[in-house]
């Protein structure tokens, strides 16, 4: 099937569902500009470039500063850029209109909040790996985690030379040791009682709505955590009677004639979606 019949197919499966499962990666907020290296860096992190010779944003966060100051002197626009910035929103809007009237509910590997910054319902994410606009302690000494928007908007305004001020770098209210971000990097992260209220919900979910019409809307998703998203998805497919996966990617490695696959970019495809 031709990719422009592929996608009024798809069009026409989103319409008809009852029920709509958004499974988002990487690809899609990189679709919508959230990219972590190319113009957007250059534009936003010259200075940084050339202190630091860094090549992108995600490698930048592993890089070996030698004082705390500085490391939260790139972490401050790190997570303003990918958390608190206006980039990436325009795209999200979209898919909350083609959305908005079904029933549905997002799980994700992204940790950019774009979900909740446009208008997805709260209740109805689960954002598995964590969230940029969250911060939990590095040890970690308890199980919670805070809202970091105070202080990372306070150490940009005060970063001078890079670095931040010895006074703003973020510790544990409990041990006094190093907050970190609470993003699922190694086994020293935090999983919240919300993170099991949402894993919960999400699971409720399924359960309450395994003999509708389903449609799995599968959007950017790699093969960095196959087993969050894509593998499940795929196991829906086979298992649900009244369910379609419809995989929205540019690479497409594994052909399916059980699934849709539309090889194209994020944003074109919406925009068809739309008209």
């Amino acid at each position: 099937m031709k990719m422009e019949e592929l996608i009024i197919k798809s069009k026409k499966l989103i319409e008809e569902a009852d029920v709509i499962l958004i499974g988002a990666g990487a690809g899609l907020s990189s679709s919508a500009g959230l990219t972590y290296s190319g113009e957007r860096f250059q534009k936003h992190f010259s200075e940084f470039i050339n202190k630091y010779e860094i090549t992108d944003m995600y490698s930048a966060v592993f890089y070996p500063y030698k004082t705390l100051e500085e490391k939260w002197g790139y972490l401050s626009e790190h997570i303003y850029q990918n958390r608190y910035s206006d980039t990436g929103l325009t795209l999200y809007k979209v898919l909350l209109e083609i959305v908005r009237d079904k029933n549905y509910f997002v799980i994700t590997t992204n940790v950019d909040g774009q979900f909740e910054k446009v208008g997805f319902n709260k209740e109805k994410i689960f954002e598995v790996q964590g969230n940029y606009g969250k911060i939990q302690c590095s040890v970690p000494c308890h199980n919670k985690v805070y809202s970091n928007k105070e202080i990372i908007f306070e150490m940009r305004k005060q970063r001078k030379d890079l670095k931040i001020p010895t006074n703003l770098i973020p510790k544990c209210p409990r041990c006094n040791e190093e907050m970190t971000t609470h993003l699922r990097v190694d086994n020293l992260f935090v999983q919240t009682e919300e993170w099991y209220k949402q894993h919960e919900r999400y699971y409720k979910f399924l359960e309450k709505n395994q003999n509708k019409k389903i449609v799995l809307l599968e959007l950017g998703v790699g093969f960095n955590t196959p087993t969050i998203i894509k593998f499940p998805f795929e196991r829906l497919n086979k298992f649900l009677d009244n369910t379609k996966l419809i995989r929205v990617n540019k690479e497409n490695y594994f052909k399916d004639d059980s699934i849709i696959s539309i090889e194209e970019d994020i944003k074109e495809v919406f925009e068809k979606w739309k008209s």
